[in-house]
């Protein structure tokens, strides 16, 4: 996250993060040091790995973001997950890729931009009432929209970048969002996230919290599934967000291979997992 400036609401997830994975990778005789992704190159010399985590303000900078973990890789830094990995997972549409690969995802509407007759086209597109309009490269939920056809945006409205427009899912509220967590492509927790009183939104910038989960083996075999079919076999981590669609099946929300939060207050043995996995690249 940016060393300068206001804390984003959130921030404290960075520290429970951190303090999580510091123990740990101690034990495992690694050194665990903070850094600002936009700090100078030279302040990274001498590290032997990246981890990502928490670089909340990647979306609004994704070229300049990339460049510097292309510059890392080339100073022979090992960088987790790699450039070519992030710049895949940034931009949204990987869905309609993994969507052609057997993967459910929510039906989407991929826009160059959106206004007013865009979202009512979509509403009719789905037979929905009630829709949400997403940035494709976006995170945390920030400066998303969600339109009913009682509360439609002004004439004059327009998203004003590459947007997604999705049927909102009544289970988001009413049963939550179920995220699977995966070091070196194995299991290691799940975690159920639940959106505040009058939200939609489950990140804990709108209220939203989270609890402990434990899948069926069919929703796991699911998003195991979602991992099988991402088109890299070298990631540390990846964070599979999914809901449940009307059919009753799990629809991928995202596949977050980039800079997640990892819910470690959910997920006890993250910080030996995720040494012993760093270990092991090193």
């Amino acid at each position: 996250m940016p060393g300068d400036g206001p804390r984003r609401g959130d921030a404290f997830e960075h520290d429970i993060q951190v303090g999580a994975l510091r123990p740990a990778f101690e034990a495992a005789g690694l050194e665990l040091v903070e850094i600002d992704w936009r700090a100078p190159l030279d302040d990274f010399e001498g590290l032997s790995l990246v981890l990502l985590g928490t670089a909340w303000d990647y979306q609004d900078h994704p070229r300049e973001f990339v460049t510097r973990l292309e510059e890392l890789g080339e100073r022979g830094i090992i960088v987790c997950n790699p450039p070519p990995v992030v710049r895949w997972n940034a931009e949204k549409r990987y869905l309609r890729e993994l969507e052609r690969r057997g993967v459910a995802i929510v039906p989407t509407v991929w826009l160059d931009d959106a206004g007013h007759g865009d979202v009512a086209a979509a509403m009719n597109q789905f037979g929905t009432d009630r829709v949400v309009v997403k940035r494709q490269v976006g995170a945390g939920g920030l400066r998303q929209h969600s339109f009913s056809r009682d509360a439609m945006p002004d004439q004059d409205w327009r998203m004003g970048r590459p947007c997604m427009v999705q049927p909102f899912l009544p289970s988001v509220v009413e049963e939550g969002e179920y995220t699977f967590l995966f070091i070196d492509g194995e299991f290691s927790h799940g975690v159920l996230k639940r959106a505040a009183q009058g939200e939609y939104r489950i990140q804990s910038l709108y209220g939203g919290y989270e609890t402990d989960f434990t899948p069926s083996a069919e929703d796991l075999a699911g998003a195991k599934a979602v991992v099988a079919a991402l088109p890299f076999d070298d990631l540390l981590y990846c964070r599979i967000d999914m809901a449940r669609l009307h059919s009753g099946e799990l629809a991928v929300m995202e596949a977050e291979a980039i800079e997640p939060y990892l819910y470690p207050e959910q997920g006890p043995g993250l910080g030996e997992r995720l040494a012993k996995a760093i270990v092991a690249r090193l």
